[in-house]
């Protein structure tokens, strides 16, 4: 019998970020840190904003980008989620865009996915921990990325 897993759209966040700071370079690498300035979520499963103070470490080894971001959200209820996003981004010449439904959630060249993990001892908010997530991302103007966070079924 043969199984295909399936996502369920849960939220979408946007992440607005200030200006990457260059911390280094070493073999082939360049590391940098990008600020997470606030933000907001908002989906049938969860609404919220992204608390400022996280931030995006990332490596750039070739055209290839490790993505390495850790925040907080808040739930509309006041709870406080933490996340840490992991992922890459990098060209790639034969990526469509894609879609869900009319929204598009990923751009034309881009590979661009993220698998995040969630903790917090909320109640209403438990199964965030408790749930695999895959993570399409897209710029938003220049300062600020949407991720559309999608459960694995």
């Amino acid at each position: 019998m043969s199984f295909t897993p399936a996502l369920d759209f849960a939220f979408e966040i946007r992440a607005e970020v200030s200006d990457t700071l260059h911390i280094g370079h070493g073999d082939g690498e360049v590391t940098e840190f990008t600020p997470i300035t606030g933000g907001s979520v908002d989906g049938p499963r969860l609404r919220g904003t992204v608390l400022p103070g996280g931030g995006d470490w990332s490596s750039t080894r070739g055209p290839v980008c490790e993505l390495d971001a850790r925040y907080l959200i808040q739930a509309e209820d006041g709870s406080v989620i933490d996340i840490a996003n992991r992922g890459y981004y990098r060209p790639k010449a034969d990526a469509p865009d894609q879609f869900d439904g009319d929204l598009r959630v990923s751009e034309t060249g881009h590979y661009y996915r993220t698998s995040p993990v969630f903790r917090t001892d909320a109640a209403a908010h438990r199964w965030l921990a408790e749930t695999v997530f895959v993570g399409l991302a897209r710029p938003d103007g220049d300062n600020a990325v949407l991720i559309r966070m999608y459960a694995l079924r």
